[in-house]
This record gives C-alpha cells, structure tokens and sequence, in this order.
C-alpha cells in the first residue's frame, strides 16, 4: 500500500551478480566487518552466512543503560508489538521484544527486493523493450514487454511520476523511420516474459482500484495509471491491452488501420526499433523513497528472471532470498509471497531487517542506493509528514523505510540519535490498528533516538 496520506488511513539462488557479490564478499574475507570495524573472524566463518535469529546481537548491554522506553512501547495503539534496536557498531540487541519471530513485513519488505535487485541485476542494469517486424509480412509489428513498467505515453516535455522514464513517442518515431512508407496492419502485443498469474491471490483487489498497485504484466506502460503524473492513480484489469492502443495512437497515420492482438512472437522477427529504461538504481529510490508497489514487483520478477527462474509470484521467494545472499544473514526463515510487500503472508522478523538496515548505513556492495532512497522523518517521501510536534527533534534523524497492510504498520531502518551513536532498528504493529498507530510507532522511535546508546531494554 501507498503510506503517508492521511486521506487514505485505512487504505493505504546460479549466479548473483559476479562483480558486486565478489566485491562485496571481498570487503568481507579482507576484514571489513559491516560496521566498518576490523574483524577478527576467519574467511571461513564469514562465509557460512550468520543464523538471523542467532546473531551476535545480544539483549545484555556490556554496560549499564538506564534511559528506558517502555512507556513509549507500552501504548495499546500499537497493538501486537515487536521491535529490534542494535548498536551496530557493537552488535549488542539494546532493545528486544520478541524480535526474532516472523511476522508480514509490509513494505520494508521493499529494501530486501531492492537490495536483491542491485545484487543480481546491478545499478547499472537498464530494461530494453522492442519492437519488431515480420520479415515475411512486413505489415505486421510486435510490441515485446520485457518488464518496462516505466514506459510512458507522455508526450515530449512532459513527466510521468517516474522521471526521463523511456517514451512510447520515441519508439514510434524510431518505428516509423525503420518502416519507410510501408504501413502497419496488424500490431501484436507479447506479454509472455513472466509465467503465471499477474496478481497474486492474497492482495486485495482495493489496491488495484485505488491506484497502489497495478497488474504485474511483462507489458504495461506508466505501470497502468488512469494518470501518468499521479503516483496513486486508478489501475485497469487490461494493460497489456492498453499498452497497444497507446503504441498505436504513438505511430500516428502508419497504423491508423493496424489491428490489435495478443500473442507470443515467433522466432526469425527482425527487431527494427527499441527503448531503454532508466537504470534500476533509479527504480530502487523511486520504489523506496514513495513506496511505489509496481515497481517493487517488477524488480522482483526481473531478480528472478536473471537467476534462472520464471518470473512468476511462487518463483520470488527462492529468486529474492538467493539475492540476499552476500548479505551473510541467513534467509532460512523469511517467507516471501511477493516484492512489495503487499501480502500479509509475507514473513520477516524485525531482527532481520534491522542486522539489514546495518548493511545499509554501511553502504556495503551497492547498499548506498538503498539508503540513498530511504525516507528521511519530516523531510522525504513517505515520511514527509511524520516526526513533527513533540517528535520534531527526530526530525531528519529517522532514515527508514515504512510500511502498511491493513493490519499492521512497520517502519525499519536507521536511527542517528541524539547522543551521536548510530542505532538500526525495526518496529512492528500488528492487529487492530489504525492511522493513530503511526503515531505511535514514531513516538516509540523518537524515545529511542532521545535515548541512543543508553537505551534500556527495560
């Protein structure tokens, strides 16, 4: 779901990527702990990846801390709570309740997918949709969707919510000059890149209709908005289909007469035109920094499609943890249904995604993206509009990724707290909640951020 708008409360492993898995296993076997720090361990225990329900965190300090939060974490609007708060210069778990249990993420589940994104597919990583034509039958052309959701149908000049996004009017240009005067007649549409269905069955269908998540289709063009410009914006059952009159209308007088029809293209087409997507370290902040759902999906199928796999929902759970990898937690217990975090059967504990977050405030491999997307309290993107009033001395000291179903609230991420100490965390509301419950959570991590490394865990 889409967070941050209070008008909408209730709403809301094959290879990894040789050269940055290398890279970053290499900063590992040479002696960079992830905090930064020299570590002692041998190459051989760093490379058997860390239990993330075992780690070396421990909720005994190695000194006496006397600044207390239990208040803050006591509040009943926070219904079923856990959370995990680690020193991760230390290691040490300062706070703790019941972190190591799995529980659905929401959409922190996002930092995961796109850190398995820049794993296996690299920043620099750029989709390429095509158009070919028949050479047998010149009239005939193929749209061929390789996983573009960025695609857009904005004329020249204008913006889609997804900045320099690649132009339907540039591949018709492109097309146009390829055909000379040879008119269209018949333009097929190939979708056929991701197996399976293109909704997963635990989302609710609201999310498509008021416009925080799209049908996850290898075709689509502005990830199916009713507006390009309105990141929350009706989506349809047909943008495959929609994509084809867009293309059409692109191509002008040349297919004023084409018929439209989806199919898989046959082999021996001659490819005569292309775009390319921005590159996914864009989507990565974009995806992180609005929490944009669509494009959390498409990372996801594209992690899996690069590993081998078929791109399809039951493909990402063993597609994404293979992506985390280089990371050395171990993802034996995460359960992952889909790339946004959508679905409440989704399964990561606070613990996991807090040992992450030191990962990211590291900038290990190409982490810095991910931080470099993340929300910041009271400043940016989803976090715009939180940490203000009493909690307003947090205010630019909350780097974090948040997150909401409509049964629970999360927020994971990067403390920089008062006292100059570093501190990654992750809190999780789960039951009866409501918009209050964002409150809540911020008044509990801005009591963590006033108390830094004095933190009790009583």
């Amino acid at each position: 779901m889409a967070e941050g708008k209070a008008k909408f409360a209730y709403l809301k492993q094959v290879a990894i990527g040789a050269v940055s898995g290398v890279a970053t296993l290499a900063l590992i076997i040479g002696g960079f702990s992830i905090s930064g720090t020299a570590s002692n361990n041998t190459a051989n225990e760093q490379n058997n990846p860390t239990d993330a329900s075992t780690p070396t965190a421990s909720a005994t300090p190695t000194f006496a801390r006397t600044c207390s939060v239990i208040e803050q974490a006591a509040d009943p609007k926070l219904a079923t709570f856990s959370a995990a708060v680690i020193n991760p210069a230390t290691d040490e778990l300062l706070f703790d309740r019941t972190s190591e249990t799995g529980a659905a993420p929401a959409s922190t589940l996002k930092m995961l997918t796109g850190a398995a994104a820049l794993q296996v597919l690299g920043p620099n990583y750029r989709v390429e949709t095509k158009v070919y034509q028949d050479p047998t039958n010149p009239s005939t052309l193929y749209l061929v969707g390789a996983g573009d959701p960025t695609l857009s149908r904005t004329p020249n000049g204008k913006q889609s919510v997804y900045r320099d996004a690649p132009k339907l009017s540039d591949l018709a240009v492109a097309v146009n000059a390829a055909l000379g005067t040879q008119t269209v007649a018949k333009i097929v549409l190939d979708s056929t890149l991701f197996a399976g269905p293109s909704w997963e069955p635990t989302w609710q269908r609201s999310e498509q209709t008021q416009g925080y998540m799209s049908e996850v289709t290898a075709l689509q063009v502005d990830g199916d908005r009713k507006n390009p410009a309105s990141a929350t914006s009706a989506r349809s059952t047909t943008p495959v289909a929609n994509a084809g009159r867009y293309f059409k209308t692109a191509l002008g007088a040349s297919a004023a007469a084409a018929v439209i029809s989806e199919s898989k293209m046959p082999a021996g087409m001659t490819q005569i035109a292309s775009v390319y997507s921005q590159p996914i370290s864009q989507w990565v902040k974009y995806m992180l920094l609005t929490s944009d759902n669509t494009l959390a999906e498409y990372l996801a199928r594209l992690v899996s499609l690069k590993q081998g796999f078929d791109g399809s929902f039951t493909s990402l759970n063993a597609a994404i943890k293979m992506g985390l990898n280089a990371t050395m937690l171990s993802s034996t217990n995460l359960t992952i249904k889909d790339g946004s975090g959508l679905s409440d059967f989704n399964s990561v504990s606070p613990k996991y995604l807090a040992q992450f977050s030191k990962l990211v405030l590291s900038g290990v491999g190409n982490y810095a993206v991910i931080y470099q997307g993340l929300p910041i309290a009271n400043e940016s993107g989803s976090l715009a509009s939180r940490f203000n009033k009493d909690n307003l001395d947090a205010a630019g000291k909350i780097i974090a990724k948040t997150g909401w179903i409509k049964r629970g609230y999360t927020l994971a991420g990067i403390i920089k707290s008062k006292d100059g100490v570093d501190l990654v965390f992750a809190v999780y509301a789960h039951g009866q909640v409501d918009d209050t419950t964002k409150l809540a959570i911020d008044n509990f991590v801005t009591a963590v951020y006033r108390c830094g490394n004095q933190l009790s865990n009583n």
